[in-house]
């Protein structure tokens, strides 16, 4: 049997990002991670999140949130006290502006203790779609993909 693989893309932009749904709805109200090391992991998304333009992580108990006018992520240590694990086979897509950003989103990431993997960022075509798309593991080892949809 082949395996599954599960993309979640988020759509976490610092000034409003185009609607994606006829009415403007979204699929996801939030997305959380797990993270055995809450503040290694919020040194990480505070500095890949900030190539965005969102600001730093707000503490809520043994979280943070990161907000935008278009979403909510997180990070948790988990309620139930077993160790935080990273998903084989999921991917976690952030929606970049641009392919500059998708850059320093990687850059960033790599630099506060992620580590990069599949192919160095850059174009990938598919059919008829041509992506810019840099992927990394947090500290935690969830694998996080920034994405930039180039105009046609």
């Amino acid at each position: 049997m082949a395996a599954s693989r599960t993309i979640l893309t988020v759509q976490l932009c610092a000034q409003p990002c185009p609607l994606p749904g006829p009415h403007g709805e979204f699929m996801f109200s939030h997305v959380m991670l797990g993270t055995n090391d809450l503040e290694v992991s919020k040194k990480f998304y505070d500095a890949v999140l900030g190539t965005l333009g969102i600001g730093p992580g707000v503490a809520n108990k043994n979280r943070y949130f990161y907000r935008s006018p278009t979403g909510l992520f997180g990070i948790t240590t988990p309620i139930n006290g077993e160790p935080a694990t990273h998903g084989n086979g999921s991917t976690i897509g952030f929606n970049v502006p641009s392919a500059e950003q998708v850059d320093a989103f990687h850059a960033a990431g790599v630099a506060n203790g992620g580590t990069t993997c599949e192919d160095p960022p850059g174009f990938r075509e598919g059919g008829t779609v041509k992506l810019y798309l840099a992927y990394l593991r947090d500290p935690d080892g969830n694998k996080l993909c920034a994405l930039h949809r180039p105009a046609k």
